[in-house]
Protein backbone atom coordinates (compact mmCIF):
# COMPACT_ATOMS: atom_id res chain seq x y z
CA UNK A 1 0.00 0.00 0.00
CA UNK A 2 1.59 3.17 -1.15
CA UNK A 3 1.37 6.31 1.68
CA UNK A 4 2.16 4.04 4.20
CA UNK A 5 4.72 5.07 7.13
CA UNK A 6 6.89 3.10 9.32
CA UNK A 7 6.39 2.88 13.02
CA UNK A 8 6.85 5.46 15.44
CA UNK A 9 8.53 5.52 18.42
CA UNK A 10 5.76 5.55 20.82
CA UNK A 11 4.51 2.31 18.73
CA UNK A 12 8.13 0.79 19.20
CA UNK A 13 7.79 1.02 22.53
CA UNK A 14 7.02 -1.13 25.07
CA UNK A 15 4.26 -0.13 27.14
CA UNK A 16 4.34 -0.60 30.81
CA UNK A 17 2.29 0.19 33.32
CA UNK A 18 4.01 2.54 36.49
CA UNK A 19 3.91 -0.50 39.09
CA UNK A 20 6.21 -2.22 36.96
CA UNK A 21 8.85 0.20 36.49
CA UNK A 22 11.44 1.01 39.69
CA UNK A 23 12.84 -0.89 41.72
CA UNK A 24 13.33 -1.28 45.63
CA UNK A 25 14.41 2.07 47.90
CA UNK A 26 13.74 4.45 44.86
CA UNK A 27 12.17 7.41 45.56
CA UNK A 28 10.58 10.51 44.34
CA UNK A 29 9.74 12.52 47.71
CA UNK A 30 11.06 11.63 51.56
CA UNK A 31 8.59 12.68 54.19
CA UNK A 32 9.86 14.88 57.18
CA UNK A 33 9.91 13.42 60.45
CA UNK A 34 7.18 12.91 62.11
CA UNK A 35 6.31 16.26 64.60
CA UNK A 36 3.80 14.99 66.49
CA UNK A 37 3.20 12.89 69.18
CA UNK A 38 2.33 9.19 67.98
CA UNK A 39 -0.65 7.43 68.83
CA UNK A 40 -1.09 3.89 68.13
CA UNK A 41 -4.69 2.45 68.58
CA UNK A 42 -6.48 4.95 66.75
CA UNK A 43 -7.63 2.75 63.75
CA UNK A 44 -9.25 -0.36 64.67
CA UNK A 45 -7.19 -3.71 64.24
CA UNK A 46 -9.69 -5.11 61.75
CA UNK A 47 -9.41 -1.79 59.37
CA UNK A 48 -5.71 -2.01 59.79
CA UNK A 49 -3.37 -3.47 57.01
CA UNK A 50 -1.63 -6.88 58.05
CA UNK A 51 1.47 -5.82 55.34
CA UNK A 52 2.16 -2.40 53.49
CA UNK A 53 0.40 -1.40 50.18
CA UNK A 54 2.10 -2.21 46.85
CA UNK A 55 3.32 0.98 45.60
CA UNK A 56 5.43 1.55 42.89
CA UNK A 57 9.03 2.83 43.88
CA UNK A 58 10.23 5.53 41.31
CA UNK A 59 12.27 8.40 40.62
CA UNK A 60 11.16 11.56 39.92
CA UNK A 61 12.78 11.24 36.59
CA UNK A 62 10.99 8.45 35.86
CA UNK A 63 7.65 9.28 36.85
CA UNK A 64 7.55 12.73 34.89
CA UNK A 65 8.88 10.74 31.70
CA UNK A 66 5.79 7.57 32.46
CA UNK A 67 2.97 10.12 32.69
CA UNK A 68 4.43 11.93 29.76
CA UNK A 69 4.49 9.34 27.50
CA UNK A 70 1.32 8.79 28.65
CA UNK A 71 -0.02 12.07 27.33
CA UNK A 72 1.72 11.99 24.06
CA UNK A 73 -0.67 8.56 23.64
CA UNK A 74 -3.42 10.81 24.00
CA UNK A 75 -5.14 13.38 21.35
CA UNK A 76 -5.67 16.77 23.00
CA UNK A 77 -7.16 19.83 22.06
CA UNK A 78 -4.19 21.78 23.00
CA UNK A 79 -2.17 20.32 20.19
CA UNK A 80 -5.13 19.65 17.27
CA UNK A 81 -8.77 20.35 15.74
CA UNK A 82 -11.61 18.39 18.07
CA UNK A 83 -14.46 18.56 16.19
CA UNK A 84 -16.08 16.13 17.79
CA UNK A 85 -19.89 16.65 16.96
CA UNK A 86 -22.33 17.46 19.69
CA UNK A 87 -19.70 17.80 22.61
CA UNK A 88 -18.42 21.39 21.86
CA UNK A 89 -14.66 20.87 22.57
CA UNK A 90 -14.00 24.46 22.23
CA UNK A 91 -10.59 25.81 23.74
CA UNK A 92 -10.67 26.39 27.32
CA UNK A 93 -9.01 30.28 28.34
CA UNK A 94 -5.84 29.55 30.30
CA UNK A 95 -7.22 32.83 32.48
CA UNK A 96 -9.92 30.92 33.54
CA UNK A 97 -7.33 28.20 34.68
CA UNK A 98 -5.69 30.91 36.44
CA UNK A 99 -8.65 32.22 38.31
CA UNK A 100 -9.54 28.42 39.40
CA UNK A 101 -6.72 27.71 41.03
CA UNK A 102 -6.68 30.91 43.25
CA UNK A 103 -6.31 29.65 46.81
CA UNK A 104 -9.63 30.72 47.81
CA UNK A 105 -10.77 28.65 45.22
CA UNK A 106 -8.91 25.86 45.27
CA UNK A 107 -8.33 24.85 48.80
CA UNK A 108 -11.72 25.87 49.92
CA UNK A 109 -13.11 22.62 52.11
CA UNK A 110 -16.21 21.14 51.01
CA UNK A 111 -17.40 20.94 54.85
CA UNK A 112 -16.33 24.69 55.17
CA UNK A 113 -19.09 26.64 57.35
CA UNK A 114 -21.26 28.44 55.39
CA UNK A 115 -20.34 31.25 57.16
CA UNK A 116 -16.62 31.09 56.28
CA UNK A 117 -17.01 30.59 52.33
CA UNK A 118 -18.71 33.88 51.78
CA UNK A 119 -16.93 34.76 48.38
CA UNK A 120 -17.92 31.10 47.19
CA UNK A 121 -21.69 30.99 48.03
CA UNK A 122 -21.59 34.60 46.40
CA UNK A 123 -20.00 33.37 42.96
CA UNK A 124 -22.48 30.56 43.00
CA UNK A 125 -25.53 32.71 43.48
CA UNK A 126 -24.32 35.06 40.61
CA UNK A 127 -23.43 32.32 38.82
CA UNK A 128 -26.95 30.89 38.88
CA UNK A 129 -28.49 34.40 38.14
CA UNK A 130 -26.51 34.69 35.60
CA UNK A 131 -27.95 31.22 34.14
CA UNK A 132 -31.31 31.40 34.62
CA UNK A 133 -30.72 35.02 32.20
CA UNK A 134 -29.09 32.97 29.63
CA UNK A 135 -31.71 30.10 29.65
CA UNK A 136 -34.66 32.88 30.59
CA UNK A 137 -35.94 30.83 33.52
CA UNK A 138 -35.48 32.07 37.11
CA UNK A 139 -34.70 29.49 39.49
CA UNK A 140 -31.04 27.52 38.96
CA UNK A 141 -29.57 24.61 40.87
CA UNK A 142 -26.12 23.67 40.09
CA UNK A 143 -26.14 20.59 42.07
CA UNK A 144 -25.83 18.35 39.31
CA UNK A 145 -22.70 16.81 38.53
CA UNK A 146 -22.59 15.86 34.54
CA UNK A 147 -25.32 16.92 31.79
CA UNK A 148 -26.40 13.50 32.16
CA UNK A 149 -27.39 14.11 36.11
CA UNK A 150 -29.07 17.44 34.81
CA UNK A 151 -31.39 15.37 32.49
CA UNK A 152 -31.90 12.90 35.71
CA UNK A 153 -32.59 15.73 37.66
CA UNK A 154 -34.93 17.26 34.95
CA UNK A 155 -36.93 14.22 34.57
CA UNK A 156 -37.30 13.13 38.21
CA UNK A 157 -38.49 16.63 38.50
CA UNK A 158 -41.32 16.41 35.47
CA UNK A 159 -42.25 13.16 37.83
CA UNK A 160 -42.39 14.97 41.27
CA UNK A 161 -45.04 17.81 39.74
CA UNK A 162 -47.06 14.98 38.34
CA UNK A 163 -47.07 13.35 41.54
CA UNK A 164 -47.75 16.75 43.45
CA UNK A 165 -50.96 16.96 41.52
CA UNK A 166 -52.23 13.31 42.18
CA UNK A 167 -51.03 12.03 38.49
CA UNK A 168 -48.97 8.76 37.36
CA UNK A 169 -47.56 9.20 34.43
CA UNK A 170 -45.02 6.92 33.38
CA UNK A 171 -44.07 8.30 29.68
CA UNK A 172 -41.47 10.24 28.57
CA UNK A 173 -40.84 11.35 24.74
CA UNK A 174 -37.49 11.53 22.74
CA UNK A 175 -36.68 12.29 19.16
CA UNK A 176 -35.26 9.72 17.47
CA UNK A 177 -32.22 11.85 17.27
CA UNK A 178 -31.98 12.67 21.08
CA UNK A 179 -28.31 12.41 22.84
CA UNK A 180 -28.14 8.44 24.01
CA UNK A 181 -28.08 9.41 27.58
CA UNK A 182 -32.00 10.57 27.40
CA UNK A 183 -33.32 7.18 27.21
CA UNK A 184 -30.52 5.89 29.69
CA UNK A 185 -32.05 8.89 31.82
CA UNK A 186 -35.22 8.06 31.30
CA UNK A 187 -35.03 4.02 32.31
CA UNK A 188 -33.07 5.25 35.43
CA UNK A 189 -36.07 7.20 36.52
CA UNK A 190 -38.14 4.27 36.09
CA UNK A 191 -40.38 5.68 33.34
CA UNK A 192 -41.05 4.43 29.61
CA UNK A 193 -39.45 5.67 26.52
CA UNK A 194 -41.72 6.77 23.59
CA UNK A 195 -39.51 7.75 20.28
CA UNK A 196 -41.06 10.70 18.32
CA UNK A 197 -40.19 11.01 14.86
CA UNK A 198 -38.24 12.95 12.94
CA UNK A 199 -38.97 15.14 9.55
CA UNK A 200 -37.56 14.99 5.98
CA UNK A 201 -36.55 18.80 7.48
CA UNK A 202 -34.88 17.22 10.29
CA UNK A 203 -37.62 18.80 12.16
CA UNK A 204 -40.05 16.81 15.00
CA UNK A 205 -42.67 14.83 13.26
CA UNK A 206 -45.68 17.22 14.35
CA UNK A 207 -48.48 14.41 13.38
CA UNK A 208 -46.34 11.94 15.12
CA UNK A 209 -45.69 13.88 18.57
CA UNK A 210 -49.83 14.68 18.51
CA UNK A 211 -50.54 11.00 18.18
CA UNK A 212 -48.17 10.39 21.08
CA UNK A 213 -48.61 12.94 23.46
CA UNK A 214 -51.28 11.29 25.43
CA UNK A 215 -52.54 12.01 28.98
CA UNK A 216 -49.66 9.94 30.62
CA UNK A 217 -46.92 11.33 28.92
CA UNK A 218 -44.81 12.95 31.88
CA UNK A 219 -42.44 15.53 29.36
CA UNK A 220 -40.71 15.77 26.12
CA UNK A 221 -36.61 15.60 25.78
CA UNK A 222 -36.05 18.15 23.42
CA UNK A 223 -32.40 19.78 22.24
CA UNK A 224 -33.01 22.78 19.87
CA UNK A 225 -31.20 22.86 17.59
CA UNK A 226 -31.05 19.05 17.74
CA UNK A 227 -27.85 17.05 16.78
CA UNK A 228 -28.47 17.20 13.05
CA UNK A 229 -27.66 20.33 13.50
CA UNK A 230 -31.27 21.90 13.02
CA UNK A 231 -33.34 24.91 14.28
CA UNK A 232 -36.92 23.32 15.05
CA UNK A 233 -38.92 26.69 13.46
CA UNK A 234 -41.78 24.74 14.99
CA UNK A 235 -40.87 24.80 18.62
CA UNK A 236 -44.06 26.88 19.48
CA UNK A 237 -46.12 24.57 18.24
CA UNK A 238 -44.65 21.84 19.84
CA UNK A 239 -44.54 23.55 23.45
CA UNK A 240 -48.18 24.04 22.31
CA UNK A 241 -49.23 19.86 22.04
CA UNK A 242 -47.08 19.02 24.88
CA UNK A 243 -48.55 21.87 27.58
CA UNK A 244 -51.80 20.87 25.86
CA UNK A 245 -51.27 17.20 26.98
CA UNK A 246 -50.69 18.45 30.78
CA UNK A 247 -46.64 17.61 30.26
CA UNK A 248 -43.69 19.43 30.80
CA UNK A 249 -41.34 20.48 28.06
CA UNK A 250 -38.08 19.85 28.66
CA UNK A 251 -34.77 21.13 27.19
CA UNK A 252 -31.00 18.89 26.57
CA UNK A 253 -28.96 21.42 26.99
CA UNK A 254 -25.96 20.01 24.97
CA UNK A 255 -26.22 22.50 21.64
CA UNK A 256 -26.88 26.19 24.07
CA UNK A 257 -23.73 26.65 21.99
CA UNK A 258 -25.60 27.61 18.94
CA UNK A 259 -28.14 29.92 20.77
CA UNK A 260 -26.65 31.74 23.49
CA UNK A 261 -27.14 35.44 23.55
CA UNK A 262 -29.57 34.61 20.32
CA UNK A 263 -32.93 33.52 21.91
CA UNK A 264 -33.57 31.88 25.15
CA UNK A 265 -35.47 28.39 25.83
CA UNK A 266 -37.66 29.62 28.64
CA UNK A 267 -38.78 32.29 26.00
CA UNK A 268 -39.63 29.20 23.55
CA UNK A 269 -41.59 27.75 25.93
CA UNK A 270 -39.18 25.02 27.98
CA UNK A 271 -39.90 24.36 31.32
CA UNK A 272 -36.34 23.06 32.29
CA UNK A 273 -33.26 23.29 31.07
CA UNK A 274 -29.75 22.05 32.05
CA UNK A 275 -26.57 23.57 31.22
CA UNK A 276 -23.24 21.53 30.24
CA UNK A 277 -20.80 23.87 31.85
CA UNK A 278 -18.17 21.48 30.54
CA UNK A 279 -19.34 22.42 26.88
CA UNK A 280 -20.69 26.00 26.29
CA UNK A 281 -19.06 27.17 29.03
CA UNK A 282 -15.50 26.51 29.02
CA UNK A 283 -15.41 23.67 31.64
CA UNK A 284 -12.43 21.13 30.27
CA UNK A 285 -14.12 17.72 29.68
CA UNK A 286 -12.96 14.18 28.77
CA UNK A 287 -10.86 11.81 31.35
CA UNK A 288 -13.80 10.76 33.95
CA UNK A 289 -14.72 14.98 34.90
CA UNK A 290 -15.69 16.40 36.76
CA UNK A 291 -18.22 18.06 35.34
CA UNK A 292 -21.26 20.21 35.90
CA UNK A 293 -25.09 20.12 34.48
CA UNK A 294 -26.61 22.93 36.71
CA UNK A 295 -30.69 22.84 35.99
CA UNK A 296 -32.82 26.09 35.38
CA UNK A 297 -36.81 25.58 36.20
CA UNK A 298 -39.52 27.95 35.38
CA UNK A 299 -41.84 28.95 38.74
CA UNK A 300 -44.07 26.28 38.19
CA UNK A 301 -41.05 23.43 38.74
CA UNK A 302 -39.52 25.35 41.06
CA UNK A 303 -41.16 24.13 44.07
CA UNK A 304 -39.49 21.07 43.53
CA UNK A 305 -35.98 21.68 42.71
CA UNK A 306 -33.33 20.23 45.07
CA UNK A 307 -31.94 21.06 48.20
CA UNK A 308 -30.29 22.65 50.00
CA UNK A 309 -30.79 26.07 48.05
CA UNK A 310 -28.42 28.88 47.91
CA UNK A 311 -30.22 32.23 49.56
CA UNK A 312 -29.20 35.53 50.07
CA UNK A 313 -29.96 37.06 53.83
CA UNK A 314 -31.40 40.47 54.79
CA UNK A 315 -28.61 41.36 55.93
CA UNK A 316 -26.61 40.63 52.38
CA UNK A 317 -25.00 37.05 53.85
CA UNK A 318 -25.14 34.19 52.11
CA UNK A 319 -26.48 30.87 53.42
CA UNK A 320 -27.15 27.63 52.36
CA UNK A 321 -31.02 26.71 53.24
CA UNK A 322 -33.32 23.31 53.44
CA UNK A 323 -36.26 24.70 55.23
CA UNK A 324 -39.69 25.14 54.36
CA UNK A 325 -39.16 23.06 50.95
CA UNK A 326 -41.35 20.37 51.71
CA UNK A 327 -41.73 19.26 47.47
CA UNK A 328 -38.48 19.28 46.62
CA UNK A 329 -36.86 15.88 45.68
CA UNK A 330 -34.36 16.61 47.93
CA UNK A 331 -30.10 15.94 47.53
CA UNK A 332 -29.09 14.72 44.17
CA UNK A 333 -25.16 14.78 45.12
CA UNK A 334 -22.67 15.39 48.28
CA UNK A 335 -22.26 18.60 48.84
CA UNK A 336 -22.39 21.41 46.36
CA UNK A 337 -21.24 20.99 42.97
CA UNK A 338 -17.60 21.04 41.64
CA UNK A 339 -17.46 24.01 42.52
CA UNK A 340 -13.74 24.54 40.34
CA UNK A 341 -16.28 24.04 37.57
CA UNK A 342 -18.47 26.85 38.29
CA UNK A 343 -15.14 29.20 39.14
CA UNK A 344 -14.20 28.79 35.35
CA UNK A 345 -17.89 29.43 34.16
CA UNK A 346 -18.83 32.27 36.28
CA UNK A 347 -15.28 33.91 34.73
CA UNK A 348 -16.38 32.75 31.48
CA UNK A 349 -19.66 34.45 31.39
CA UNK A 350 -17.90 37.57 32.91
CA UNK A 351 -15.36 37.95 30.86
CA UNK A 352 -17.48 37.79 27.76
CA UNK A 353 -20.96 39.57 29.08
CA UNK A 354 -23.84 39.44 27.10
CA UNK A 355 -22.74 40.70 23.81
CA UNK A 356 -19.79 37.98 23.70
CA UNK A 357 -21.94 35.18 24.57
CA UNK A 358 -24.05 36.14 21.38
CA UNK A 359 -20.84 36.49 19.47
CA UNK A 360 -19.57 33.35 20.57
CA UNK A 361 -22.48 31.50 19.59
CA UNK A 362 -22.78 33.38 15.98
CA UNK A 363 -18.85 32.54 15.28
CA UNK A 364 -19.85 29.23 16.16
CA UNK A 365 -22.88 28.97 13.82
CA UNK A 366 -20.61 30.70 10.89
CA UNK A 367 -17.38 28.11 11.31
CA UNK A 368 -20.08 25.11 11.41
CA UNK A 369 -21.70 26.61 7.86
CA UNK A 370 -18.29 27.64 6.69
CA UNK A 371 -17.05 23.93 6.93
CA UNK A 372 -20.06 22.76 5.44
CA UNK A 373 -19.83 24.58 2.33
CA UNK A 374 -15.76 24.00 2.16
CA UNK A 375 -16.99 20.27 2.13
CA UNK A 376 -19.35 21.16 -0.84
CA UNK A 377 -16.45 19.78 -3.09
CA UNK A 378 -17.00 16.66 -1.93
CA UNK A 379 -20.49 16.15 -1.80
CA UNK A 380 -20.85 13.41 -4.19
CA UNK A 381 -19.18 11.36 -1.62
CA UNK A 382 -20.77 12.70 1.90
CA UNK A 383 -23.53 14.70 1.51
CA UNK A 384 -25.46 16.42 3.97
CA UNK A 385 -28.22 14.50 5.72
CA UNK A 386 -30.82 17.40 6.39
CA UNK A 387 -30.99 20.50 5.37
CA UNK A 388 -29.06 22.96 3.26
CA UNK A 389 -27.39 25.02 5.93
CA UNK A 390 -26.78 24.07 10.01
CA UNK A 391 -26.50 25.65 13.03
CA UNK A 392 -23.62 25.20 15.02
CA UNK A 393 -23.27 21.17 13.69
CA UNK A 394 -23.77 19.31 10.46
CA UNK A 395 -24.30 15.34 9.94
CA UNK A 396 -23.11 14.10 6.54
CA UNK A 397 -24.09 10.48 5.42
CA UNK A 398 -20.73 8.45 4.00
CA UNK A 399 -23.14 6.00 2.35
CA UNK A 400 -22.06 7.36 -1.21
CA UNK A 401 -18.64 7.23 -0.22
CA UNK A 402 -18.81 3.42 1.35
CA UNK A 403 -20.88 2.75 -2.37
CA UNK A 404 -18.56 4.74 -4.76
CA UNK A 405 -15.24 4.61 -3.06
CA UNK A 406 -15.57 1.03 -0.91
CA UNK A 407 -14.33 2.78 2.50
CA UNK A 408 -16.59 3.70 5.87
CA UNK A 409 -17.05 6.39 7.87
CA UNK A 410 -15.01 4.72 10.38
CA UNK A 411 -12.40 4.01 7.71
CA UNK A 412 -12.45 7.74 6.82
CA UNK A 413 -12.13 9.02 10.59
CA UNK A 414 -8.98 6.17 11.59
CA UNK A 415 -7.46 8.08 8.60
CA UNK A 416 -7.96 11.57 9.63
CA UNK A 417 -5.64 10.57 12.65
CA UNK A 418 -2.66 10.21 10.12
CA UNK A 419 -3.71 13.86 9.39
CA UNK A 420 -3.05 15.18 12.44
CA UNK A 421 -7.44 15.50 13.37
CA UNK A 422 -9.30 13.67 16.09
CA UNK A 423 -12.30 12.42 13.79
CA UNK A 424 -15.60 14.24 13.92
CA UNK A 425 -18.53 11.90 15.75
CA UNK A 426 -19.24 8.39 13.46
CA UNK A 427 -22.30 6.46 13.25
CA UNK A 428 -24.45 9.25 15.05
CA UNK A 429 -27.22 10.21 15.33
CA UNK A 430 -28.78 6.31 14.20
CA UNK A 431 -31.42 7.90 11.44
CA UNK A 432 -28.02 8.95 9.19
CA UNK A 433 -26.87 6.11 7.03
CA UNK A 434 -22.80 5.99 7.69
CA UNK A 435 -23.19 9.32 9.96
CA UNK A 436 -20.46 11.70 10.32
CA UNK A 437 -21.18 14.64 12.75
CA UNK A 438 -19.45 17.29 12.77
CA UNK A 439 -19.00 20.40 15.47
CA UNK A 440 -15.98 23.26 14.49
CA UNK A 441 -16.90 25.45 17.43
CA UNK A 442 -16.08 29.63 17.58
CA UNK A 443 -12.47 29.14 18.55
CA UNK A 444 -11.27 27.70 15.17
CA UNK A 445 -9.44 29.49 12.84
CA UNK A 446 -10.35 29.80 9.17
CA UNK A 447 -7.06 28.55 8.27
CA UNK A 448 -7.88 25.24 10.43
CA UNK A 449 -11.04 24.72 8.84
CA UNK A 450 -9.65 24.93 5.52
CA UNK A 451 -6.96 22.65 6.16
CA UNK A 452 -9.21 20.43 7.73
CA UNK A 453 -11.34 20.34 4.65
CA UNK A 454 -8.68 19.67 2.78
CA UNK A 455 -7.67 16.71 4.31
CA UNK A 456 -10.65 15.23 3.81
CA UNK A 457 -10.71 15.64 0.58
CA UNK A 458 -7.33 14.27 0.34
CA UNK A 459 -8.25 11.15 1.46
CA UNK A 460 -11.18 10.40 -0.96
CA UNK A 461 -8.69 11.22 -3.50
CA UNK A 462 -6.18 8.30 -1.71
CA UNK A 463 -9.41 5.85 -1.81
CA UNK A 464 -10.30 6.20 -5.65
CA UNK A 465 -6.56 5.05 -6.55
CA UNK A 466 -6.51 2.79 -3.19
CA UNK A 467 -9.25 2.11 -0.66
CA UNK A 468 -6.54 -0.46 1.24
CA UNK A 469 -4.84 2.43 3.03
CA UNK A 470 -7.63 4.15 4.74
CA UNK A 471 -9.10 0.41 5.71
CA UNK A 472 -6.05 -0.16 7.61
CA UNK A 473 -5.48 3.53 9.27
CA UNK A 474 -4.56 4.75 11.43
CA UNK A 475 -0.92 4.56 10.68
CA UNK A 476 1.07 6.95 12.76
CA UNK A 477 -0.75 6.90 16.20
CA UNK A 478 0.82 5.33 19.25
CA UNK A 479 -1.99 2.16 19.05
CA UNK A 480 -2.70 1.02 15.87
CA UNK A 481 -6.40 -0.21 14.85
CA UNK A 482 -8.13 -2.09 17.49
CA UNK A 483 -10.04 -4.80 17.18
CA UNK A 484 -12.75 -3.42 19.16
CA UNK A 485 -15.92 -5.90 18.94
CA UNK A 486 -12.68 -8.63 20.19
CA UNK A 487 -12.18 -6.33 22.86
CA UNK A 488 -15.86 -5.62 24.15
CA UNK A 489 -16.51 -9.29 23.81
CA UNK A 490 -13.66 -10.26 26.20
CA UNK A 491 -12.73 -7.35 28.10
CA UNK A 492 -9.19 -7.62 29.98
CA UNK A 493 -9.38 -5.59 33.20
CA UNK A 494 -6.54 -6.59 35.62
CA UNK A 495 -3.32 -7.12 34.96
CA UNK A 496 -1.26 -9.78 37.28
CA UNK A 497 2.20 -8.44 38.66
CA UNK A 498 3.51 -11.42 39.85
Amino acid sequence: MSGVTTETPLQREEVRTIFEKGAPGRRAFACPELDVPRVDGLLPERFRRAEGPRLPEVSEPEIVRHYVRLSKRNFDLDSGFYPLGSCTMKHNPRLHERVAALPGHARLHPFQHPRRAQGALELMWNLERALGEISGLPHVSLQPSAGSHGELAGVLLSRAYHEDRGQTRSKVLTPDTAHGTNPATVTMAGLEVVKVATRADGGVDLDDLRAKATDDVACLMLTNPNTLGVFDSEIAQIAEIVHDAGAILYYDGANLNAIMGITRPGDMGFDIVHFNLHKSFTQPHGGGGPGSGPIAVSDRIAPYLMNPRIVRREDGSFDLDEHGYEKSIGRLRGFQGNYGCFVRAYAYIRSLGAAGLRDASETAVLNANYLLARLGDVAEYLPLAFGRLCMHEFVLSGAPMKRELGIKTLDLAKRLLDHGYHPPTVYFPLLVDEALLIEPTETETRETLDAFADAIKEILEEAREDPEIARHAPYTTPVRRLDEAGAAKHPVIRQSLD
